[in-house]
């Protein structure tokens, strides 16, 4: 920061603290016979007294800074802020269980702990308890109109939710080759939706102005397809030690963009050959190396780094052009998107 530059007014720690003691309250103990339940809520979250994180809290700290973006402030946007983490983390729950993950954030995935009944029935009473975190927003003085507009928000990305996942699984199921237009698709649907929609529910609740609310939703839209590329690309060529988590995508046989644009674009024998090492149950280190030899020849790595770019730029662009944020949490929402996309 430079020597005459203030000091940023909205610590990020701080949202995410709040933002956890708002879900806090609402994955409470009710009752003795229930207390299982909201333990494997709490395990799931990072909320117990063993987690070691709850994640990065991205989502809710995007509509946070959105919010505060405009109004200055960021605490009567809470509820909206804690609605979008659950509804993210009963996301979770259900993909552990549908993709037979048995690691998530270092830690074993509920499913395996509980067994898959608890953990669905965990997932489902997580998506209720979203819904309820939005009631609060009656009590802080929002319109009906308003708070009804936004739980229309939410039930729309959770249906898009679900549909992305529908297009996961079922390619994943069939012969049919996913496409780099289907794969955008997809993941328009499963990641950059609900960033959207946490960013829109942000300045919906600060403004009326559909203008600057549209603007805010285009910022997420593009902002979660950069996440999402910057991502495959973390899974394939990403460090360990700046990631956190090993490389694995292609020993996974993920599909991700590089993957897809390569089979795509691959000349015939590399094409047959990475069809080969993606039909091997467990490539060797160096079936994985040759893998990502096919990929770099195809281009694949460069085209999905540009794409990754060029949504960030628009993302920059969209959030310049709404024309009412304030300097700190700007700053601040630039941060984010620079913390996060490393592309």
């Amino acid at each position: 920061m430079p020597a005459d530059a203030a000091p940023l007014q909205f610590d990020l720690s701080a949202l995410i603290a709040a933002t956890e003691e708002e879900i806090r309250q609402l994955v409470r103990d009710r009752d003795p016979s229930t207390r299982g339940l909201y333990e494997m809520a709490r395990y799931h979250l990072g909320l117990d007294h063993d987690a070691v994180s709850g994640g990065k809290r991205m989502r809710p700290l995007l509509g946070l800074l959105a919010y505060a973006s405009i109004t200055g402030e960021y605490e009567p946007a809470l509820p909206g802020a804690a609605a979008v983490e659950l509804g993210h983390n009963f996301s979770l729950v259900h993909d552990d269980i549908e993709d037979s993950d048995t690691e998530r954030r270092h830690r074993p995935t509920l499913w395996t702990l509980h067994g898959i009944p608890q953990a669905i029935n965990t997932g489902d009473a997580l998506f209720t308890l979203s819904r309820i975190a939005l009631h609060r927003l009656s009590d802080l003085g929002f319109s009906d109109a308003k708070v009804l507009r936004l739980v229309r928000l939410y039930d729309e990305t959770c249906l898009r939710l679900c549909e992305g996942q529908f297009i996961d699984i079922w390619t994943s199921e069939h012969d049919d080759a996913m496409s780099v237009e289907l794969y955008f698709d997809m993941i328009g649907r499963k990641t950059a939706a609900l960033i959207a929609a946490s960013i829109e529910a942000g300045a919906l609740l600060a403004t009326d102005d559909d203008a600057v609310i549209a603007r805010y939703r285009s910022f997420g839209w593009a902002l979660g397809i950069a996440f999402q590329l910057n991502d495959d690309l973390l899974g394939i060529w990403g460090e360990e030690q700046a990631t956190g988590k090993e490389p694995s995508d292609l020993a996974k046989h993920k599909k991700t963009l590089p993957v897809i644009f390569a089979f795509e674009r691959s000349r015939e024998p590399d094409r047959a050959r990475l069809a080969e090492i993606y039909a091997c149950e467990s490539p060797t280190t160096d079936e994985v190396a040759e893998a990502m030899a096919i990929l770099e020849r195809a281009g694949a790595r460069d085209y999905t780094r540009n794409q990754a770019r060029r949504y960030r730029d628009e993302a920059l662009a969209e959030l310049a052009a709404a024309g009412v944020v304030q300097p700190d949490a700007r700053r601040r929402l630039e941060d984010v998107i620079v913390g996060v996309i490393s592309a």
